[in-house]
């Protein structure tokens, strides 16, 4: 369980909804979807897909983390921590675009967001197909930041998984991970279905507005 294992992956399919959630629009006209398109087009040479992961017993876990984990992985014998990320290019676009087109940087972060959640359930539904082989069942992922699982975490996360080595993932004093599009989080893996509902049951922030 101490080994760091790394995957690149092919670009997942495009959830055009999901973007234009992400973007705040409450619905498709053309051109809106004309400016996504153009944004896809012109992000997609500049992303890469690259996941960083390692499993850990939940017992160790916890000795890590403290309670923070404990509701997380309450009933679980094993965990995956990972981290993962599109790359800086999407970065590099959206600044590029921040002063002389507003409307198509905010475009790319919407895509941006997209992009790296579904990268994210990409690595997620392998996992929970590795563990469907041995009857086993995956718990929603959950991240730093979210419920008691603090961001303060962050620093212990990428101290475990090695990300700038692994993957070119950085995090500064303030704990903001660079590249942006980037996520951390952990997978917990229990012999029974119980307790997988939707994360957001976990997380305190009722005021989200991406709340389920």
């Amino acid at each position: 369980m101490n080994a760091v294992f790394v995957k690149s992956y092919a670009a997942p399919p495009v959830n055009m909804r999901e973007i234009l959630r992400y973007s705040g629009c409450r619905g498709e006209n053309a051109e809106i979807s004309a400016l996504a398109e153009e944004c896809l087009k012109e992000a997609a040479g500049k992303l890469t897909y690259k996941v960083c992961y390692r499993h850990f017993a939940a017992e160790e876990m916890l000795d890590l983390f403290g309670a923070d984990l404990k509701k997380i992985l309450c009933g679980c014998d094993t965990a995956v921590l990972f981290a993962a990320t599109t790359g800086l290019g999407i970065d590099r676009l959206i600044s590029r675009y921040s002063a002389s087109s507003p409307s198509k940087a905010l475009m790319l972060q919407a895509i941006g967001a997209e992009r790296i959640e579904a990268l994210c359930d990409t690595f997620n539904t392998e996992i929970t197909a590795e563990a469907a082989k041995k009857n086993l069942f995956t718990r929603r992922r959950f991240s730093p930041g979210y419920g008691s699982f603090p961001l303060s975490a962050q620093e212990t996360v990428f101290s475990l998984l090695d990300c700038p080595r692994k993957i070119g993932l950085t995090l500064n004093k303030s704990l903001v991970m660079s590249p942006t599009k980037s996520v951390t989080a952990v997978i917990g893996i229990s012999d029974s279905p119980s307790q997988s509902g939707d994360k957001c049951r976990y997380c305190a922030k009722s005021d989200c507005e991406f709340r389920q």
